[in-house]
């Protein structure tokens, strides 16, 4: 970067420590960001990346440092300040109101008033839209965020970090369940905000999308800068290389010896329909499948398009209108969530979260949720046996820095989906689902979650739900593409180089049955 560009952010000698950590979050760090810059930090889950973004929101207080925004030493002591100095950032999770609509949550803060009190829901949805449009992106200010796909509410989550003028805007793994049009927008989105003196920082593990979207990349390691580089003058492999220390293992992976008996069928979807009271279009429209022991079958589609929907089923969250589910020959078509958990699903939700794990419980006590009477002696918590557990499952999963007794909600996002799947393939028994399962890791993290789903395919039946085409291709023997809720394709994956156009084609519904 030239020496006369300004400096938008200067971070100075910040360290973070959190409570029961083994090892520094943050340790004496030291970063600028230029105007028009667009800066990746990289690094393993785990690496201090997420909490160093924080700490510049004012979501946490980092332990000493100090933060110059455009040459002016700042306290940031919570979001609303770390707003009124120009930051803006889009996390990894949302932070939207599921039952608002679109347009409410993206002026949300800043909302255009009707007699000085009311909401203008007429300015605010022509707000929403205008942001919506410049962006290229597929979501309507009307609906509501619990109608969207994850793919959807993550745009309108940007939307809404763009309407509030920030001058300074942080993605965490922004592109991480966009398909590749979206990411192209998106890039593009980028690309303009820098280049009218926007400063960029983004947050990713794709290494492909740093070369391609980022002028200079910062690399960190157990909480520590290890480099900083222009990325037009280092390559893929050397950033990789960097990344993870110059160990491309991506932790210890068991090898599985059980062998299917016979290939019967675990679950089994006849014509599914989910249509909601005064909807014209079903969410889902007569939707068929079966899912093999001893087969992964994966599901894919642009955003918006019933992924989200076949999750929601899957998981007892949502019931069909219509149709009939079958679990080896038992209806459980009403079946809820708990029902189904009993009946023996194990589930790796999208929402982490939300869904996944409860924050405020122990890391113990969320690993433990599904078989919680093995480790209760009468009444009491058998704390010793659930810590032991913890502590094979942390290290079986490369869980890093984890203290089983701390919150859950202090993990990082690799470790914490580490720490579900876990928790689920321990609790496996016929099937398991499994809905964006490598959304924002790191390269070691999503090697080693691939290799596990691959590893427990002799023995179970397993559905993978996710956005990433290459994930899909990967990991599924077949593949049924979503399209307007409807399974527009079912291609047996012969991993050849014809496979990922098939699929794309149908993601846009440029060729359907």
């Amino acid at each position: 970067m030239a020496v006369n560009v300004p400096v938008s952010v200067s971070l100075r000698g910040i360290n973070k420590q959190y409570p029961g950590g083994k090892n520094k979050a943050n340790n004496n760090i030291d970063l600028d960001l230029y105007k028009s810059d667009i800066l990746c930090i990289a690094g393993e889950n785990g690496a201090g990346k997420t909490t160093l973004m924080k700490i510049l929101c004012g979501l946490i207080t980092p332990d000493s440092g100090d933060i110059y925004i455009n040459g002016k030493i700042e306290k940031i002591a919570s979001p609303l300040h770390a707003q009124k100095t120009g930051i803006g950032m889009v996390h990894q999770h949302f932070s939207l109101f599921p039952d608002y609509t679109v347009a409410e949550n993206i002026v949300m803060g800043a909302e255009p008033r009707k007699w000085g009190f009311f909401l203008d829901v007429k300015k605010a949805k022509e707000t929403a839209d205008k942001i919506i449009g410049e962006n290229g992106f597929k979501i309507n200010g009307s609906q509501k965020i619990k109608e969207l796909s994850l793919g959807q509410m993550q745009q309108a989550e940007i939307c809404r970090i763009l309407n509030r003028n920030a001058e300074i805007l942080i993605f965490d793994e922004p592109t991480s369940i966009l398909t590749d049009s979206e990411t192209e927008a998106l890039f593009k989105t980028i690309k303009n905000l820098a280049y009218n003196g926007k400063s960029i920082i983004v947050i990713t593990h794709k290494i492909h999308e740093i070369k391609s979207i980022c002028s200079r990349v910062v690399i960190m390691r157990k909480g520590s800068i290890i480099g900083s580089f222009n990325t037009a003058e280092t390559d893929e492999n050397e950033i990789a290389n960097l990344i993870m220390g110059g160990n491309s293992s991506a932790g210890s992976v068991k090898t599985d010896e059980e062998t299917i008996v016979e290939n019967e069928t675990a679950i089994e979807f006849k014509n599914v329909t989910v249509l909601r009271r005064m909807q014209k279009h079903p969410l889902l429209d007569n939707v068929s499948f079966m899912v093999r022991k001893g087969e992964a079958l994966g599901f894919t589609g642009v955003g918006g398009n019933g992924l989200g929907v076949i999750e929601a089923v899957f998981g007892g969250f949502l019931r069909p209108s219509d149709g009939k589910i079958n679990f080896k020959d038992k209806d459980i078509t009403s079946f809820d969530n708990h029902a189904l958990r009993e009946e023996g699903l194990a589930f790796v939700p999208a929402d982490r979260i939300g869904i996944g794990s409860s924050g405020d419980a122990s890391m113990e006590e969320n690993i433990i949720i599904n078989k919680r009477n093995d480790f209760f002696n009468r009444i009491f918590l058998d704390k010793k046996a659930a810590r032991n557990y913890f502590n094979v499952k942390a290290k079986e999963y490369s869980i890093e820095n984890a203290d089983g007794r701390e919150r859950c909600g202090i993990l990082s996002g690799g470790n914490l989906q580490k720490l579900i799947l876990a928790r689920e393939i321990d609790y496996l028994k016929d099937y398991i689902v499994f809905s964006e399962p490598s959304w924002g890791l790191d390269i070691a993290s999503s090697r080693l979650i691939r290799e596990e789903i691959k590893k427990i395919k002799n023995r179970a039946a397993i559905v993978l739900i996710s956005t990433d085409i290459d994930e899909i291709i990967d990991l599924s023997d077949r593949i049924i593409v979503m399209y307007k809720g409807r399974a527009a394709a079912e291609i047996i994956n012969t991993k050849d180089s014809t496979i990922r156009e098939q699929v794309g084609r149908y993601m846009q519904g440029i060729k359907c049955l």
